[in-house]
């Protein structure tokens, strides 16, 4: 019997001494998102208003400028995390499925074999958000399109919001969603009641997660086409600023804590607006040793403003002009800093099993 017992004993201590060494050290997880101005294949498909991007259409938009189109998306990518691929990407102005492909399989990131998740939207253009991930770091368990009311537009329908549930690392379950809100096209104050439409139906969203855990990890991010003072996020959403005491079911706005040089992510008539954001919950900022944002200003995604002063972003097209640039948007990147689990927490889930 105390065979047995010692016998157990030391395979218990060996069990722990292989928990402890074959724990997973902390690592970072990045995530980029950007707003790719207008990713389209050069068909016409009968379905979407997508004419212009065609040969024979406006903007004479061919398989050679596609290409390069992608080629510029990969080269940033790729430089986006001192030359580490980022684990996650959100996209938004894609047309479809098909040019996800073209890239992440005809560029040089087909190396890193990148997954796709993408839903058609509504938008009549037929532009649609996405979220590219390397399977190494994270695990999608459950993924679906948020429809926006097509009845809170009248006939003005617009991009659905990307819910993607997973495991990063195969630890931390978090929730993501990713966002292209309606344009100011019309104008800021015209358009803003369409833009809190689609807030508030993401406020619910995230409150029904607050409702099952206030520890519930979640991020936000994408094209807002508002800013984070503005109603639609600093109301509507309830986004706060991170330079007050942190809560765990709270939302914390990362953008306004970056440390890029520039005053935004894309210039319109001389002015700079932050459009393109990451919001964090609270447990994101509590559980992990560090959480950042920055925009992606590299030298070559900017040229010299003609018209005002300073720089803008180098875009594809200025109008019906083709530039031969990368987009009318900087991306930007989320950092954080993930740590490990304890032996002991592995220990007892083990045994709870």
């Amino acid at each position: 019997m105390r065979t047995v017992f010692f016998l157990s004993a030391c395979l218990f201590i060996i069990c722990i001494n292989i928990k402890i060494t074959g724990q997973g050290e902390d690592f970072t997880l990045s995530i980029v998102f950007w707003n790719v101005e207008n990713l389209f294949d050069p068909f016409d498909d009968s379905l979407t208003m997508d004419d212009e991007f065609t040969p024979e259409g406006m903007k004479h938009w061919t398989w050679t400028k596609f290409e390069r189109k992608l080629n510029h998306l990969y080269k940033v990518i790729t430089m986006a995390d001192e030359w580490n691929p980022p684990d996650i990407i959100g996209l938004c102005e894609v047309e479809n499925r098909f040019v996800l492909r073209q890239m992440v399989e005809n560029t040089p990131l087909s190396k890193y074999d990148y997954r796709i998740i993408h839903y058609d939207s509504p938008d009549p253009r037929g532009i649609d958000v996405s979220m590219l991930y390397l399977p190494d770091s994270f695990e999608p368990s459950f993924s679906s399109s948020i429809r926006v009311p097509a009845t809170k537009y009248a006939d003005d329908s617009t991009r659905d919001i990307l819910y993607v549930k997973g495991l990063i690392k195969e630890m931390d379950t978090v929730h993501m969603f990713i966002n292209h809100w309606p344009s100011r096209y019309q104008g800021e104050m015209e358009s803003t009641y369409k833009r809190n439409i689609v807030a508030e139906l993401l406020k619910q969203r995230v409150d029904s997660l607050f409702r099952l855990d206030l520890r519930n990890r979640i991020i936000i991010f994408g094209d807002f086409n508002d800013e984070p003072e503005d109603i639609s996020i600093s109301e509507v959403l309830a986004v706060k600023s991170v330079n007050g005491g942190i809560e765990n079911d709270k939302l914390y706005n990362m953008a306004v804590t970056g440390n890029s040089l520039l005053p935004g992510t894309q210039k319109y008539q001389g002015k700079w607006f932050f459009f393109d954001q990451f919001i964090v919950s609270g447990n994101i900022l509590l559980s992990y040793d560090s959480c950042s944002m920055n925009v992606l200003d590299f030298d070559f995604l900017l040229e010299e403003d003609e018209s005002f002063t300073g720089l803008k972003p180098f875009r594809t097209y200025n109008g019906y002009q083709y530039r031969g640039g990368f987009s009318d948007h900087l991306p930007i990147m989320l950092r954080m800093v993930v740590r490990s689990q304890s032996t002991t927490e592995i220990k007892e889930d083990h045994r709870d099993d």
